[in-house]
């Protein structure tokens, strides 16, 4: 496809004459520039042309390099990952493994992308995925456990993401029940787990993570509630370096929940947690249960102190607001 070897041509943010870039492509300079039309509309991309010049884009892009994103795999890691790929348009990293959920597994399929079309939150609301901001990935496991001994996993991978961005100094980021990353300022990321299984296992699993890097200006437009990325609380690594790191912590929290269940990762999650004895809002369908929030009990379940005495929750359709 000659638009995403055009956008590698050009993520360097210098200009590159169309006789270059069509020289590079192996196609006319008139399809060049119909690919650079469509640039905007498509990927959501500027590009600037310039009379003697050529074409550059607006900012220089980070794309994701496989072999950085191995580098930053620990051995032990990468025997356990059957397949990775990357993806530059997709419509969804976790619905592109959920059709790969019958394929055969011996170890983690991850699927990464620079674009979601439809990605996914909780709850069915869409996640915003501009091109090459941020990181979209997923991966596809198989484990012992059936479903009901699965419903702390989030809370698990959650801590696994949280205590490594934390060691790169990201010393702000902190967790929500069930499944965000956020900071005082607003929401970094979160994790979907979907899963296929019945009776005692075992089940198949599709963790997805979403992680706001680098958001441009205009997508508070896009985002119903605050939102944060890691450009305003530190200075990220590259998004390769990033995501290599994220795949290592991931695979070895799913490693260690299949061995282990959500015992180990029960005092970091309460060590992480941002809304410890804060009051509350628990939004439940049509119905909203104001309490001070308990922390999790032993299952991942919330607590939460209201005027009936305390409660527990689980996950599913429920969202958890300050109140």
């Amino acid at each position: 496809m000659v638009a995403p070897l055009l956008i590698q041509a050009l993520a360097d943010g210098r200009f590159h004459s169309g006789e270059e870039l069509a020289g590079r492509m192996g196609v006319s300079r008139t399809a060049v520039w119909k690919q650079i039309q469509g640039m905007g509309r498509t990927w959501g991309l500027k590009v600037l042309a310039v009379k003697g010049k050529g074409y550059r884009l607006a900012q220089p892009l980070d794309l994701l390099q496989e072999a950085e994103i191995l580098r930053w795999i620990s051995p032990e890691m990468q025997r356990r990952i059957q397949r990775l790929e990357i993806h530059t348009l997709i419509d969804s990293t976790n619905r592109y493994l959920m059709g790969k959920a019958s394929s055969a597994l011996q170890g983690a399929h991850v699927c990464l992308a620079e674009q979601q079309t439809q990605g996914q939150g909780r709850r069915g609301r869409p996640w915003f995925s501009p091109f090459a901001g941020n990181i979209y990935l997923s991966l596809l496991w198989r484990s012992s456990r059936p479903p009901h001994r699965l419903g702390g996993l989030s809370l698990a991978l959650g801590v696994a993401v949280a205590g490594m961005l934390r060691e790169m100094g990201f010393s702000a980021v902190g967790l929500k029940w069930p499944n965000d990353l956020v900071s005082e300022e607003g929401k970094l990321g979160g994790i979907l787990i979907q899963m296929i299984g019945e009776g005692e296992g075992p089940s198949t699993l599709v963790a997805g993570l979403g992680l706001n890097v680098r958001m441009p200006p205009e997508a508070g437009q896009n985002i119903d509630q605050p939102w944060v990325d890691l450009v305003s609380l530190g200075s990220p690594p590259k998004r390769s370096h990033l995501a290599g790191m994220l795949i290592d912590v991931l695979v070895d929290a799913l490693i260690q929940y299949e061995t282990k269940g959500l015992e180990p990762f029960l005092s970091p999650w309460r060590r992480l947690d941002q809304y410890h004895d804060r009051q509350v809002v628990l939004l439940r369908g049509e119905e909203r249960i104001h309490g001070r929030c308990a922390g999790i009990a032993e299952d991942g379940a919330l607590l939460l102190d209201t005027d009936s005495g305390r409660e527990r929750f689980h996950g599913g359709e429920i969202s958890l607001r300050a109140d």
